[in-house]
C-alpha cells in the first residue's frame, strides 16, 4: 500500500506520476518474483503428478500382476499335488521292482554257483575217464602180448588165445566208449563254460540292477522331498500374495485420493500463475503509461538511450540494404539453421554474419553506459538473438551449464520476454524478468527494449538488460 504522504494531493501531476512509475516498477518487481516463485512451484506440482499417475499406474500393475501369480500358483500347487502323488507311485513301483530284482540276483548268483560245482564234477568225471582210457590200452596191449604167447604154445594155447582175443575186443570197445565219453565230456563242459560265462554276467548285471535300484529309489525319494517342499512353498506363496492383494487394493483408494488433491491443487497454482502472468502484463502497462504521461523514473534515461540506439541500428540495416552488403529477403530471413554439436543449441541465419559486423558499435558501447547494464543485444520476433555481447559470445566447451552463462549468442530466447521484447511496436517496453544463467541459477533483472524498424518494416528489438 502507497504512504498517503508519499502521494500527496499538493504535489505536482509530474512528480505524481513519477511516483506512480516507481510504484509500479515496484510491483512489476514483486510480481515478476512471486510467479518465478509459482513456476517453480508449478513445475513441482505437475512433476508430483506425473510420480503420482506412476506410482497409481504401478499399483494398478501390482493388483494385476499379483492376480496373474495367485492364478499361476494355484496352477503350480495343482501340479505340485499331481506330481507329489506320480512320483510317490514311482518310489513304490521302484522299490518292488528293487526287491524283484534281489531275488533274481540271488538265484542267478546260487545257479552260477551250481554251474561251478557241475564243472567241477564234469572235470572229474573227465580224469576218471582218462584212467579208463588208459587202463584200456594197457589191457589191449596185454591181450596182443597174449595172443602172440598163444600162438607160440600152439594147440594147447589155443584157449588161452581165444580169451586173449575176448579181451582185446573188450578193450578196444572199452577205449571207443571212452573216446565217446570223452567227446561227449568236452562238449557238456563247453556248454557248461559258456553257461558259467552267462550266469557271470547275469549276475553282475543283477548286481547292477540292484544298486540302479537303489539309486533310483534315493533319487526319487529325494524328488519327492523336493515337489513336496515346492508344494509348501507355492501355499505360502499363494498365502503371502493374498496379503499382498489386500494391502494394495487398501492403498490404492488412498493414493487416488492424493492424486485427486494434488490435481486440484496443481490446477490451483497453474491458474494463479496464469493470473499473476496477466498482472506482470498490468503492471507493465502501468508503468510505460506512467512515463508517457511525465513520470521521470530512473528508468528514463535507459528508455531514451534505447530509443536512439534502437533508431541507429535501424539506419546500419537500411544503409546495409542500400549499399547491397545485405539483402531484403536475408534481413528478413526467418529460416534458422542448427549448428551441430551444440548444447545449448545454438543456429544461424542468413542475417546472422551481417549482425555480426554491424550491431557491435552499438551494442559494447552500452555496457559502459551504466553499471547495471549486464548486456545490450537485437532479437528478432521469433526470440532469435543473432550477436551477443562479446563476453556473452564465447566459444562453446563441454559444460551445458557454463555453455549457457557465456556462449549466448545465436541462441533462442522465445520465453514470454524474449518474444514480448522481439515483437513489440511500442516506443518501449519495460518488463521485470528472472535471468536464466543456467544451473539452476536466476538474478532479478529489468528488460527494456525499444522497436527496430528497417524502412518502415519491423525487423525485432534492442534488449537492455540491467539490474535494479
Amino acid at each position: 500500500m502507497i504512504p498517503k504522504h508519499e502521494f500527496d494531493a499538493d504535489q505536482s501531476a509530474d512528480h505524481r506520476m513519477t511516483q506512480l512509475a516507481e510504484y509500479a516498477g515496484r510491483l512489476g518487481f514483486e510480481v515478476v518474483d512471486i510467479a518465478g516463485f509459482l513456476d517453480q512451484v508449478d513445475e513441482q506440482s505437475q512433476h508430483q503428478i506425473n510420480i503420482l499417475r506412476e506410482v497409481q499406474s504401478s499399483a494398478s500393475e501390482v493388483i494385476s500382476a499379483n492376480s496373474a501369480v495367485r492364478n499361476a500358483l494355484g496352477s503350480v500347487t495343482k501340479v505340485t499335488d499331481q506330481t507329489l502323488q506320480r512320483v510317490e507311485g514311482s518310489v513304490a513301483f521302484v522299490r518292488e521292482s528293487g526287491q524283484k530284482s534281489q531275488t533274481v540276483a540271488s538265484w542267478v548268483k546260487e545257479l552260477a554257483e551250481r554251474m561251478e560245482r557241475v564243472a567241477a564234477s564234469l572235470e572229474a568225471v573227465e580224469d576218471n575217464n582218462a584212467t579208463i582210457a588208459d587202463i584200456a590200452r594197457q589191457v589191449n596191449i596185454l591181450a596182443i602180448n597174449a595172443k602172440i604167447e598163444a600162438a607160440r604154445a600152439g594147440e594147447s594155447g589155443r584157449g588161452f588165445g581165444v580169451v586173449a582175443e575176448a579181451i582185446n575186443e573188450l578193450s578196444q570197445k572199452t577205449a571207443k566208449a571212452a573216446e565217446g565219453i570223452e567227446e561227449n565230456i568236452e562238449t557238456l563242459s563247453s556248454w557248461v563254460g559258456r553257461l558259467r560265462e552267462e550266469a557271470t554276467g547275469v549276475s553282475n548285471d543283477a548286481s547292477h540292477v540292484i544298486n540302479s535300484a537303489s539309486e533310483a529309489d534315493r533319487a526319487l525319494s529325494e524328488i519327492a522331498q523336493g515337489v513336496q517342499q515346492t508344494h509348501d512353498a507355492t501355499q505360502s506363496m499363494a498365502t503371502e500374495a493374498e496379503r499382498v492383494q489386500s494391502a494394495v487394493e487398501k492403498f490404492q483408494p488412498a493414493f487416488d485420493q492424493i492424486g485427486q488433491s494434488a490435481k486440484d491443487t496443481a490446477e490451483g497454482i497453474h491458474v494463479a500463475h496464469t493470473r499473476v502472468e496477466k498482472l506482470i502484463d498490468t503492471s507493465e502497462t502501468i508503468f510505460q503509461t506512467s512515463v508517457a504521461l511525465g513520470g521521470a523514473s530512473e528508468d528514463l534515461k535507459f528508455i531514451n538511450k534505447m530509443k536512439e540506439n534502437a533508431e541507429e541500428i535501424s539506419e546500419l540495416f537500411a544503409e546495409g540494404l542500400a549499399s547491397l552488403r545485405i539483402s531484403r529477403s536475408d534481413l528478413f530471413d526467418r529460416n534458422y539453421t542448427s549448428l551441430a554439436g551444440t548444447n545449448p543449441e545454438q543456429f544461424m541465419a542468413r542475417f546472422t554474419n551481417f549482425t555480426d559486423e554491424v550491431l557491435p558499435r552499438v551494442q559494447e558501447p552500452m555496457l559502459e553506459f551504466d553499471p547495471k547494464v549486464v548486456f545490450c543485444a537485437a532479437i528478432d520476433p521469433n526470440g532469435y538473438l543473432p550477436t551477443h555481447n562479446r563476453k556473452f559470445s564465447q566459444p562453446q566447451g563441454n559444460d551445458p551449464d557454463w555453455n549457457a552463462a557465456n556462449a549466448r549468442n545465436r541462441r533462442m530466447f522465445n520465453d514470454r520476454v524474449g518474444l514480448k521484447a522481439g515483437r513489440n511496436k511500442n516506443p518501449f517496453l519495460l518488463q521485470v524478468y528472472r535471468r536464466d544463467m543456467g544451473g539452476g541459477k536466476f538474478v532479478m533483472m529489468k528488460d527494456l527494449s525499444a522497436p527496430i524498424f528497417v524502412n518502415g518494416e519491423h525487423w525485432g528489438g534492442l534488449r537492455l538488460g540491467y539490474t535494479f
